[in-house]
């Protein structure tokens, strides 16, 4: 399993080694430590629960004190599974880095995109604006969405205004370009969903 979850902190530029200069997303990790292995004989599959994230022990709850105790392992923000094949390839209280990568290697990255707020259908959807001239009252209005006299409503999941971002979002096939093992960083070409600071899960292609 190559995966890593890790903090984004944000974009600059590096210049490859044949002189190219590529755009790249920082990624922060802070030590990703394995705190349960779950098995297909007891839990119905194979995987690996880690935790992530310094957090102060008086914000965890106590059920989550106990399974972090249970582990021998410090309190974490945030936990992950991550599928692998054989769980006993891990042991709890192991520590993860950026060192599973490899330069070269094709990810893909987790996020959360910012939250827009409210948004109409030009901004979310892309929609196109009504007529300028004098008189018209639907610049930048959804417009008519009904069929006719059948079926005489509005059909499901027709694209209107509501809530743009603020949701799982997945960029496929990312490049490593770099790796710091003595800062815990991966230099990502491209950008990578979420906001500065936000947690991300950096994990091997897929496709």
């Amino acid at each position: 399993m190559k995966a890593i979850v890790g903090k984004k902190l944000g974009m600059t530029q590096v210049f490859k080694e044949d002189g190219i200069l590529v755009p790249v997303t920082v990624v922060e990790s802070q030590g990703m430590v394995v705190v349960q292995k779950k098995t297909k004989e007891k839990d119905g599959y194979n995987a690996i629960q880690v935790g992530f994230g310094k957090i102060k022990e008086k914000n965890v709850n106590k059920p989550r004190k106990g399974h972090f105790s249970k582990a021998g392992t410090d309190v974490k923000r945030i936990l992950r599974e991550f599928i692998v094949d054989n769980p006993d390839e891990y042991e709890v209280g192991q520590a993860i880095t950026v060192e599973v990568f490899s330069e070269g290697d094709k990810v893909d990255a987790v996020g959360t995109s910012k939250g827009k707020g409210t948004a109409g259908v030009i901004k979310r959807h892309g929609h196109s604006r009504g007529p300028e001239s004098h008189g018209s009252k639907s610049h930048r209005i959804t417009g008519s969405l009904g069929s006719s006299a059948y079926p005489a409503r509005v059909i499901k999941g027709m694209k209107g205004a509501g809530r743009m971002g603020n949701e799982r979002v997945t960029v496929q096939n990312l490049e490593i370009v770099r790796i710091d093992t003595e800062r815990n960083l991966l230099l990502v070409k491209g950008a990578i969903p979420g906001p500065k600071k936000g947690f991300v899960t950096i994990k091997e292609s897929v496709k």
